[in-house]
């Protein structure tokens, strides 16, 4: 084998190691923050050294990722994201009944949203985001869906707040969070709201970007690991029940609430 080959597989696994995506060299500068950070907490601790595309928050041991803010909507109804994220496949997979209300946390444009809503037509679709602006999409997007003759009454826009997705206790079936939970600025509280929101039985379908793989191109703080993933539900009382590896470069993560 070529040295040089030898040399490149080497620097993935020492960057895979250190949670840093070997396709961006940018993230081998690390940001210092000259401002001194807030105080550790119980759930969360501060750094001034940290990744320049995270928040310099650490939660169980991984530094939260800055938010994709609504200016980058765009991104989330790129033509080759039904390739490479293949919805088709994903929404079969939650096994949804049709009186399911399903909670999409960090819903953005709708992308999963509107697919949803045929899925659950007694049910409902809570889409779920913190950015108004993304609301105001939300709400656009359904108008031109009823407009061009495919209605989706039962997505209903929920402006969240960081740590609150702002639902009602016991009242949903699914939530489903796409690409999203590893942006959450406080990821303990709002899935202690979102554990809280669930029925009895009620699921968390989490997809993410695996960690695992060195070589996959996104940042490495927008990917997870399944060990991370497991250790943070774990935590608030949610039972790991399988996951799904069809998607080409994400896990599907099915999660439980005890009944």
């Amino acid at each position: 084998m070529p040295y040089r080959r030898l040399l490149a597989i080497a620097l993935a696994c020492l960057l895979w190691f250190c949670g840093i995506s070997p396709t961006r060299a940018q993230d081998l500068a690390p940001v210092l923050t000259l401002d001194p950070p807030p105080p550790n907490t119980e759930f969360y601790e501060y750094r001034v050294l940290h990744n320049p595309d995270g928040i310099g928050k650490f939660y169980m041991g991984r530094e939260i990722a800055q938010v994709m803010g609504h200016q980058g909507a765009a991104w989330l109804e790129r033509p080759g994201r039904s390739l490479q994220e293949q919805p088709d496949k994903v929404l079969p997979a939650l096994n949804l009944k049709p009186t399911d209300v399903v909670a999409d946390i960090g819903a953005g444009t709708g992308y999963f949203s509107f697919r949803l809503s045929p899925l659950v037509p007694q049910g409902k679709v809570l889409a779920v985001d913190i950015q108004p602006e993304m609301i105001d999409i939300l709400e656009f997007f359904k108008q031109e869906a009823a407009e061009a003759g495919t209605p989706a009454d039962n997505v209903e826009p929920v402006l969240g707040e960081p740590d609150n997705p702002q639902l009602a206790p016991d009242s949903i079936d699914l939530a489903l969070m796409v690409d999203a939970y590893h942006e959450f600025e406080y990821p303990r509280e709002m899935m202690e709201a979102i554990f809280k929101a669930l029925k009895p039985g009620g699921r968390v379908a989490l997809v993410e970007y695996r960690g695992e793989n060195p070589f996959i191109s996104i940042k490495g703080l927008h990917k997870m690991t399944q060990r991370q993933v497991k250790q943070e539900m774990q935590a608030v009382g949610l039972v790991w029940r399988e996951t799904k590896g069809f998607l080409p470069q994400q896990h599907l993560m099915i999660f439980q609430k005890p009944a």
